[in-house]
């Protein structure tokens, strides 16, 4: 007599349970039930195999030993071969925070894969309202909280009902948590929303830092901090006040590539440092756009690209400027240019005697490199600002040999890691890696700069002993 699929799949169900014998005899009769029962049953509750290797969930056969020999048939008929799943041996960790190990299947010829993902739960995440619904929101910010672990969207802000209407649609964002600007306030009655992330423009940075801190939530804001030092600091004072955290989003330094190559500086790989060359510069186009508009960027070129020269460098270094020199230049009669500048060209010098020199243009094909120079050896880094698409390369000499290295890093999205920076800021009660006095620092160096440009004379900057003074913790690796 054969065993039916049906008894088969009831008797594995019911494996590690109290089986019914009504149900067993009703199918093949009571010897036959005792028979199968007892044999699976003692399969089922056997000690998985002694090597750690593969093996099948309900059989525990070795994957080694597992054939194709069994047959799927569709409710149409159609027939495939099949065989027994195998499940890979694995460490589960009980926190939700610990990766699950599973087995090695890579040799150590090629690159370990890293850990795998460790998300929390949605009902555990961090949430965001995000303030803006511009470019930088619709195209990276909302984007990437699918990547996030930690983080969320909850909640937008904007000026366009129709936008919103329509975002909030698309990303499952409850009506009642859609406001206007003038609605702003109101998140404060909103308990799904921890964190608001500011994405406006550079004008309106310290009034809504403040009246969000004031709201009593957290703030992540958008680079730059704000048009004056008198702004940030305000920003800074108010979420003090409120017992808030502050974060400026410095994508930079939590991306992998970035974090790499300040490693290796920060290491000596090449010796010691002597200078640094960077660049950043994109073609700008709409005389309209604010980023235009003085009033409401506060600048052109310098604090909207050039600022991650400036803060890379600050970065990579861990040490202060002690002096700037800057040279600012816009094409006469060019509409683009009538209130902010087309091009900065500036020099830092470090203690040490490092220099760092660097350049920023609105109106050239987009260039985004920094070339760290050492004593054995460089550092380059193309695209080194951009989104995406970072292309490390070293050069050293090694007796007749000169190397140039290509070094490749897993990719990693920028936004869902400095969010997930501060929601575990949030959730652990610790200081942001990039915190208001981070922007602070930045926003000095830049008034020095344009004021040594419009002075033409370099410009001295307080001396800051120590590294790292204005940055809080490390952020953990992903």
């Amino acid at each position: 007599m054969s065993i039916t699929n049906e008894l088969l799949n009831t008797v594995l169900r019911h494996a590690s349970q109290e089986v019914s014998r009504k149900e067993f005899l009703s199918l093949t009769g009571r010897g036959l039930a005792v028979g199968v029962a007892a044999g699976t049953l003692a399969s089922c509750q056997s000690d998985a195999p002694k090597t750690g290797a593969a093996t099948t969930p309900t059989t525990g056969t070795p994957a080694s030993e597992v054939e194709a020999a069994t047959v799927y048939a569709a409710p149409d008929g159609q027939k495939v071969p099949s065989s027994e799943a195998v499940s890979p041996p694995a460490k589960v960790p009980a926190g939700l925070d610990k990766p699950i190990e599973l087995e090695a299947w890579k040799s150590d010829v090629d690159p370990k894969s890293g850990p795998t993902p460790t998300p929390l739960p949605p009902d555990k995440r961090v949430g965001y309202a995000l303030v803006g619904l511009g470019h930088l929101t619709l195209e990276e910010l909302l984007p990437a909280f699918g990547a996030c672990k930690k983080s969320k969207p909850v909640a937008l802000v904007s000026g366009s009902p129709e936008k919103l209407r329509k975002v909030a649609q698309q990303y499952g964002i409850r009506p009642e948590s859609c406001y206007s600007y003038q609605d702003y306030d109101k998140l404060r009655d909103n308990p799904e929303v921890q964190v608001i992330y500011i994405v406006l423009p550079n004008s309106m940075h310290a009034e809504y830092t403040i009246r969000g801190a004031q709201a009593g939530k957290h703030i992540l804001c958008e680079k730059p901090m704000a048009n004056s030092v008198q702004e940030c600091q305000a920003m800074i004072d108010a979420c003090k006040k409120a017992n808030r955290k502050l974060m400026i989003a410095y994508r930079i330094q939590y991306e992998p590539y970035n974090r790499e190559v300040r490693k290796m500086v920060r290491d000596n790989k090449y010796g010691a440092v002597k200078y640094i060359q960077a660049q950043n510069s994109q073609s700008s186009a709409n005389p309209d756009h604010w980023r235009h508009k003085k009033a409401l960027a506060g600048g052109g070129a310098l604090p909207d690209i050039g600022l991650y020269c400036l803060n890379t460098s600050r970065f990579l270094l861990g040490t202060e400027p002690t002096e700037v020199s800057g040279y600012m230049h816009s094409t006469p009669g060019n509409p683009l240019f009538k209130e902010v500048e087309e091009l900065m060209s500036w020099q830092m010098r470090f203690p040490g005697g490092i220099t760092v020199d660097s350049i920023t243009h609105y109106n050239t094909h987009d260039s985004r490199f920094y070339r760290v120079s050492a004593e054995r050896g460089w550092l380059h880094l193309n695209n080194a600002y951009a989104y995406q698409g970072q292309q490390l390369q070293t050069s050293h000499a090694e007796g007749p040999a000169k190397l140039q290295n290509q070094i490749t890093i897993p990719a990693s999205n920028q936004f869902a890691a400095e969010m997930d920076h501060f929601s575990e800021c949030v959730l652990d009660d610790k200081q942001p890696h990039t915190p208001g006095e981070e922007g602070l620092q930045d926003q000095r160096i830049m008034e020095a700069i344009y004021q040594s440009a419009r002075e033409g004379r370099p410009v001295k900057l307080p001396e800051v002993k120590g590294t790292d003074v204005f940055r809080g913790p490390e952020p953990k690796q992903a």
